[in-house]
């Protein structure tokens, strides 16, 4: 039946393909350094999804995924947050800059470019939009959308209490209140599972877990990782209900 289902929303996806207009663009964080994100554009009237990388990676992790959540329906813009390094070829240019003027580039220090690539989409839309999160990001995109009432949903690939802080996480995302998502490896799902309990409205979590060993963040999505389908197919679902 699964497999039934998933062939069903590939021919879709298929016959819905869009073509995708990408382009780099820049924009600044509170602190002035500039941030560097690839936009990838649909319609003026399409909601955004804010992707974020994980750890030691660059906004490249999203070059296979974001032409796909386009077609979901949606523009995308891929972040390269200050806390990061490279991925598939593509150097994080915000990262970069940061090490270049002395910045610090711990994780908590990557929440003023979040905050910039989410100001820069409200200056686009008035429309809700999804934040997407991998890794330690992830976490960051669930304590934001604890407290953004434009956050339409969250996507959080592997969240952690991956911060020196005890229960930096936990502690603030109890009253989320939009639908929430979460995916990982087979190995790190009772720990996701223990984070995202503590969220009062249990009936807005969506937890998915693959039958295989799985991948860590959102790379789980990419066509090496032999679950990639199952994953997408999570993805998709969710996606289905927010319309």
């Amino acid at each position: 039946m699964k497999k039934l289902v998933w062939l069903t929303i590939h021919l879709t996806l298929i016959i819905n393909q869009v073509a995708v207009s990408q382009q780099k663009i820049s924009f600044p964080a509170k602190d002035g350094l500039e941030v560097t994100a690839d936009l990838y554009f649909l319609s003026s009237d399409k909601p955004y999804v804010i992707l974020l990388y994980q750890a030691r990676y660059s906004r490249g992790e999203y070059m296979e995924i974001a032409p796909r959540i386009v077609n979901l329906g949606y523009n995308c813009i891929a972040v390269d947050l200050r806390s990061g390094n490279e991925v598939n070829s593509v150097i994080n240019e915000t990262a970069k800059r940061a090490k270049e003027k002395g910045l610090p580039q711990n994780y908590t220090d990557a929440i003023p470019d979040i905050e910039a690539a989410i100001a820069y989409v409200k200056r686009q839309t008035n429309l809700p939009f999804v934040l997407w999160g991998s890794s330690y990001s992830a976490s960051l995109a669930l304590i934001h959308t604890a407290k953004d009432l434009r956050t339409k949903a969250v996507v959080a690939f592997s969240p952690g209490e991956y911060f020196d802080t005890p229960e930096f996480v936990s502690s603030k995302i109890k009253d989320i209140s939009v639908p929430v998502i979460v995916l990982s490896s087979k190995a790190e799902c009772p720990a996701v599972k223990d984070l995202i309990t503590v969220i009062k409205r249990q009936n807005l979590v969506t937890q998915f877990c693959p039958t295989d060993k799985g991948k860590h963040g959102s790379s789980a999505l990419w066509k090496s990782n032999p679950s990639s389908n199952d994953y997408w197919l999570a993805i998709t679902m969710f996606f289905s209900k927010l319309k």
